[in-house]
């Protein structure tokens, strides 16, 4: 029998696509001549269209961010505690709109996708991205959905660096940006993860040249591996003593019992590898770790955050969460400092949380409430 769905749940929901004929010109200076988006959507959008709010996604993320596609899903969307009726972004008063980028692998077109010149998998010679461009197929989606401005645009982690190119290159186009967990730009640590994750993927027999897909096979090790490390930084130490300590599953210390030790911790990264390594494709994870890790929001106004704001002319909330090593609480004071300096209006809030970067996906009643009053205020009329 089927589960009844609880009763703040946007409830069930379907993918929706849109192809585009007109091209894409990309940073890079290639062209993607045509492409396809696909999105969900939450609420009702108003006579007006002054109430949509654009959810964009980090590396691992797609549209599919509330609701339930059956009613035999174990699990919702990936930001379901936070979408829904009387939930932060209520849906009972916003009309929500959440997408999977373009170099995605859950049916926006990306490495996977067949390449109309080839008849064949991208692969490697899909185009390499920067985050502008995913503005840009947004912009684009906006467009066809008849929406001129965005009550806001609201992401977390890669989301963010998305929501504050969107205030910089569509000022007009954005009334409110909400940034959660997120920087300006990545530290050389962080981009040494992302290095660290590229080269497990790269060094497996089965990635061959990222031309695996032609040959009938998958860089599954090596995927699995990119997870496991991008994991661990998404989690804080606590949070995982917490959950797993220095718990067995199999084997043991005894003098004598000669047999493999497994950590629970151990076990529970495989298994994380191995879900992800069947689900994710290995070209969009280069292609897409790689736009991360090329992000500068003020590069282009000589390295200037302040000059970069004075760009945008919508309010701000910046959220950050006190265990998050990824992206710490300083980076999203440097993006508060900078808006401050081109006086912009901005809140911030850090909230404290034992959950590192993931907290940001987690529930957390401050956070929510933060969340929510922001929300709230926002006039949709």
């Amino acid at each position: 029998m089927s589960k009844s769905l609880p009763a703040d749940s946007v409830g069930l929901v379907t993918p929706q696509s849109i192809h585009f004929t007109e091209p894409l010109p990309l940073a890079s200076g290639r062209m993607l001549d045509s492409y396809t988006l696909m999105y969900e959507s939450y609420g009702e959008l108003n006579a007006s269209k002054s109430n949509a709010v654009l959810i964009c996604h980090a590396l691992s993320g797609h549209h599919h961010a509330a609701g339930y596609h059956s009613p035999d899903d174990r699990k919702p969307g990936w930001w379901d505690s936070y979408i829904g009726p009387g939930k932060p972004i209520d849906t009972n008063k916003f009309f929500v709109v959440a997408l999977n980028n373009i170099g995605g692998c859950h049916g926006s077109t990306g490495p996977s996708s067949i390449n109309p010149a080839t008849g064949k998998p991208w692969g490697p010679d899909f185009p390499k991205l920067r985050v502008r461009d995913w503005v840009s197929s947004q912009a684009a989606l906006a467009d066809k959905l008849g929406i001129d401005v965005w009550a806001a645009v609201i992401g977390g982690s890669l989301g963010g660096m998305q929501a504050m190119r969107w205030a910089l290159e569509y000022p007009d186009r954005v009334r409110h940006c909400v940034v959660i967990a997120s920087a300006m730009k990545l530290t050389a640590q962080n981009i040494a993860f992302n290095e660290t994750a590229r080269q497990a993927i790269i060094a497996d027999p089965n990635f061959l040249g990222g031309r695996y897909l032609e040959h009938n096979t998958l860089p599954r090790d090596g995927l699995s591996v990119a997870r496991m490390i991008g994991h661990i930084t998404y989690l804080s130490d606590y949070a995982m003593g917490k959950k797993f300590g220095r718990d067995l599953r199999s084997g043991s210390f005894e003098l004598g019992i000669d047999e493999p030790i497994e950590f629970q911790i151990e076990s529970y990264l495989r298994y994380q590898g191995d879900t992800f390594a069947n689900t994710f494709d290995a070209n969009s994870y280069l292609l897409i770790t790689k736009a991360l890790d090329y992000f500068d929001l003020a590069r282009e106004y000589n390295d200037d955050p302040v000059a970069a704001f004075s760009q945008a002319k919508a309010k701000f909330l910046v959220i950050s969460f006190s265990t998050d090593w990824r992206f710490s609480p300083e980076r999203s004071r440097e993006i508060v400092n900078a808006l401050m300096g081109a006086n912009k209006a901005v809140s911030y809030a850090d909230i404290e949380s034992n959950f590192g970067h993931d907290a940001f996906l987690l529930p957390n009643a401050r956070y929510q409430q933060v969340f929510s009053r922001y929300l709230a205020g926002i006039d949709t009329e």
